[in-house]
């Protein structure tokens, strides 16, 4: 696996390496041991998975405090660009944000740490989504940020007054109002 930084400390794409023959292909999606000789520990604890439709928005979520996540994201069928938000406020890129176009077809994965919100766009006609957490969910430490805050400047590459989003995630506070989580 190819470990690739980005240019938010600890958010990193992870390339595999896909091995394919007249049966289809092979490639590992994690392997303990290839993170920690690249100086990342995690425990992961939870699997998730969701399908969506195109235009559909999720996010931009975290959770805070003791129940802080750090995820492992991938695409197993489809395509979304899929955006890591740094809210650290101590951290120096506090308020930049990645965004990385993640499918089946590239088999990339992102690797979100703890203290940043998460979300991404479906940009193709469905997409089947997963991810490893660090930490189990709890909905009393629920958090998110404003999906259109323009202090963020997320192009989602879809038209916005066609996104498919939860009305709750269009009135989480914007980045200037968010309380300090991290």
């Amino acid at each position: 696996m190819i470990f690739t930084k980005t240019k938010l400390e600890g958010v990193y794409i992870l390339t595999p390496r896909v091995f394919t023959d007249t049966r289809g292909y092979f490639f590992e999606s994690y392997n303990q041991k290839e993170f920690e000789q690249n100086g990342l520990f995690y425990n992961f604890v939870q699997d998730n998975q969701s399908f969506s439709s195109y235009g559909t928005i999720r996010g931009l979520h975290f959770q805070k405090g003791e129940h802080a996540q750090a995820k492992l994201v991938r695409v197993i069928s489809g395509e979304v660009l899929d955006v890591a938000v740094d809210i650290r406020r101590a951290s120096p890129t506090y308020g930049q944000h990645v965004a990385v176009r993640l499918s089946g077809e590239n088999q990339q994965q992102l690797l979100i740490p703890r203290g940043f919100a998460h979300g991404f766009s479906v940009l193709s006609e469905t997409a089947v989504f997963a991810y490893k957490c660090d930490n189990f969910y709890c909905k009393e430490s629920e958090g998110g940020l404003c999906v259109n805050d323009p202090a963020l400047g997320i192009d989602w590459q879809i038209d916005m007054n066609k996104a498919n989003v939860l009305e709750r995630d269009l009135h989480h506070p914007l980045l200037k109002d968010l309380e300090s989580c991290f």
